[in-house]
């Protein structure tokens, strides 16, 4: 499925007959290419104004997009704003500038002033975004795009669905026909694993996504064919299933355009994904922090020189005779003087207040830890079920209520095969724990899949889904394998919100089975390590330790506006000490309240997870030797925590024992004793102790596993110490 243009740009008259062919073929009109070239000259020398600004100190950074605004300014041609979706890479300045960013919009985010409307001074320039336009906030991580194009053309797909099928409102929501979702990287990108991810995902689902590869080729010093088989994208996709690949001179907008109308058009028809691959100029050094004259030769650069758009598209349209030199000097003059009063007027834009930098962590409109989310169950029937059903409760009732909301992960689903949800004989995989069995059965068809063994993939998808109003709520299988996803949760979904200054937000609920004591588990399925996403801005961390609290907090967490890391310790999922009567469907707790679960005056235990049981078995144990009584708090939720109800029970008790299964070494007991050394220093008779697991990673055999993860017998040990001192 290669379609192929050479690289190169010249204006000889074989290369002229090509181009008159294309304008005529896709009627393009004088006014569209000098369009073009104004776009051209607006990117470049907004290039050069923000490079002036870095001089001045009035601009902190520079990355240009020079080189790459031929194939740009015609994908800004063809494809649509604020009907397309967009999740550009820092090169493509002039695809902006063509969908409707204003340059003055664009040196405020170099300045990072209140007049920056992609990141509302959060982030350096050249990381687009623009709400109005369906550009979608981008970060700095390389990669991550792919995948949350994927959940963005996916929700858009669902949200069709949803309006034709089931005759949802979808008013609120942007929805148009035959959208193409675009996404870009330059040909250094195409190295990370996410990117195939992403053309995996687009062609195994046949979504309506365009990866667009500008090769330049370098990435910063690296060239191209020391990273890409054959050193060609194209080349190593070519044959790709399902896949369209489009190979272009991204040098001549001309050409380019061809290349983009084909693309939108496969993707409008249905067809799916293309890969369009466009060979572009880098005449700048990768940043102002980079010089590419100490790696690049000066015949080189001079080659490039010649081809660069800048100076080869103004050539050809004289040569067509569209444009006069003169009227090229005078749309160039033209332009940089409506640069230069953008820099002027942007410059002078105040600063946003210094506190406002602090906004948009968490959604301004939703809060979970209100008592908005304090409604009481009905708890009906016998205190039988346990964890894991409390949660599959929860899951079946909110699916069969919410068509927005989405579960995919490993092995979630009951069938891959939906021709089988019907088949009596099947009673359906729905997680390896079982947790989520019975939900696809509960909900439209789509709602609940498989995703492919890829965590990244799940976290980057349902980001995507998140950012375009579908409420996502996924599993990763096992939290030791959570890794490959950390940095779409940390850089991507914790900070989309923030980063975006509100305009665009994330409400996720990432369910994650976590813990050891099951042996067997050993090293890869025995992790805690919560204080990994505690440390987190922006990501709320939920750890309950029975059924009732799962209940509750799994429909807060659902229900509010926010990313939700829920911690299911699989050791408790099926126990006898922590099950419920039935809630009911519409038990809610707020994030941020402790419970108390036991009551006592002489120390303070706080805990959660697997420890608040083994908590209160120290504690009993303490009281039949001794009548010393001792308060079991459990937190229930991490990020926030209760600090007011450790305080409470601080004033009648004085002596604080916290424990935890996550290593001892930056723990986050640590975190809770720093707390409370800083607010209730005067309310302690005694040091805070600590339990908690050994730094270690935790073995297989039941003896060794025993000895790493604390027991009963490490906090009896520890309460005895602190009653003691």
């Amino acid at each position: 499925m290669l379609d192929k243009t050479a690289k190169g740009s010249n204006v000889g008259s074989t290369n002229l007959d090509k181009k008159k062919e294309i304008i005529k073929k896709y009627n393009l009109s004088k006014e569209d290419l000098i369009w073009m070239l104004r776009n051209v000259f607006v990117s470049r020398k907004l290039d050069d104004a923000e490079i002036t600004m870095k001089k001045q100190s009035t601009a902190f950074f520079q990355i240009s997009g020079a080189g790459h605004e031929g194939v740009l300014s015609a994908l800004a041609k063809v494809l649509k704003p604020a009907h397309d979706w967009f999740i550009p890479y820092y090169r493509d300045r002039a695809l902006c500038t063509g969908l409707g960013v204003t340059p003055y919009e664009m040196l405020c985010q170099a300045n990072g002033n209140i007049g920056d409307t992609a990141t509302h001074g959060r982030q350096m320039p050249a990381h687009w975004g623009n709400v109005k336009l369906n550009i979608v906030q981008k970060s700095s991580c390389t990669g991550t795009q792919f995948l949350q194009a994927c959940g963005v053309a996916e929700a858009g797909l669902s949200l069709k669905e949803l309006k034709e099928k089931h005759k949802f409102d979808t008013s609120k929501f942007l929805v148009e026909d035959a959208e193409v979702v675009y996404t870009s990287c330059g040909d250094g990108t195409i190295a990370q694993g996410e990117f195939w991810e992403g053309l995996t995902t687009a062609c195994a689902n046949k979504l309506p996504v365009l990866f667009h590869v500008e090769d330049n080729g370098y990435a910063i010093s690296t060239i191209t064919s020391m990273q890409t088989p054959g050193g060609s994208i194209s080349k190593a996709l070519d044959e790709f299933p399902g896949l369209k690949i489009i190979e272009c001179d991204g040098n001549c907008p001309i050409e380019s355009y061809k290349a983009a109308e084909k693309a939108a058009k496969h993707i409008r028809e249905g067809k799916g994904p293309v890969l369009l691959h466009s060979h572009v100029t880098r005449p700048y050094s990768h940043s102002l922090s980079d010089d590419q004259s100490m790696y690049r030769t000066k015949d080189e650069l001079a080659q490039e020189k010649q081809i660069d758009v800048f100076n080869s598209y103004p050539k050809t349209l004289i040569a067509l005779g569209v444009m006069s030199e003169k009227e090229v000097n005078d749309l160039l003059e033209e332009v940089s003087l409506e640069v230069r009063r953008a820099m002027k007027e942007a410059v002078d834009t105040e600063w946003p207040a210094p506190e406002s930098a602090l906004d948009h962590l968490y959604s301004h409109d939703i809060d979970p830890t209100s008592s908005d989310f304090e409604t009481q169950g009905t708890f009906e029937g016998k205190d039988d079920v346990p964890m894991a059903s409390a949660i599959n409760a929860v899951l079946r009732s909110e699916f069969s209520k919410n068509p927005l909301l989405r579960m995919f992960g490993e092995d979630v689903a009951d069938f891959s095969d939906l021709e089988r949800l019907n088949n009596p004989d099947l009673k359906g995989k729905g997680g390896v724990f079982k947790v989520s069995s019975g939900v696809q059965r509960a909900s439209l068809e789509g709602q609940v899949f498989n995703s492919p063994l890829a965590e990244a993939n799940i976290i980057g998808r349902a980001i995507g889904m998140a950012m375009r109003g579908l409420k996502p709520v996924v599993e990763i299988q096992f939290f030791d394998y959570i890794w490959t996803a950390y940095m779409q949760l940390k850089n991507e979904m914790a900070t989309t919100r923030y980063r975006s200054g509100g305009d665009f937000k994330c409400p996720m609920v990432v369910r994650v089975p976590i813990g050891g004591y099951l042996r067997g588990g050993s090293i890869y399925h025995s992790q805690c390590g919560e204080s990994l996403f505690t440390h987190v801005p922006g990501i709320r961390v939920v750890f309950p330790s029975n059924a009732a609290d799962a209940a509750g907090l799994l429909r807060t967490a659902i229900r509010s506006d926010d990313p939700v890391m829920f911690l299911e310790h699989k050791h408790l999922y099926y126990q006898g000490y922590n099950r419920t009567a039935d809630p009911g469907e519409e038990y809610m707790i707020p994030f941020g309240k402790a419970r108390i679960a036991k009551q006592g005056a002489d120390a303070t235990v706080v805990a959660w997870g697997a420890l608040v049981q083994k908590s209160i078995d120290a504690a009993k144990k303490i009281e039949a030797e001794t009548g010393k009584t001792v308060e079991v708090i459990d937190l229930r939720t991490l990020a926030p925590f209760d600090m007011d109800a450790i305080k409470k029970s601080l004033e009648k008790t004085n002596r604080l024992l916290i424990c935890h299964e996550e290593t001892k070494t930056s723990g986050f007991a640590g975190e809770i004793a720093a707390c409370v050394n800083e607010e209730c220093f005067e309310a302690l008779d005694a040091p805070i102790l600590r339990v908690a697991a050994k730094d270690s990673h935790v073995a297989y055999c039941p003896t060794s596993e025993d000895y790493i993860l604390p027991q009963v017998s490490d906090v009896y040990e520890q309460l005895n110490k602190l009653l003691n001192y």
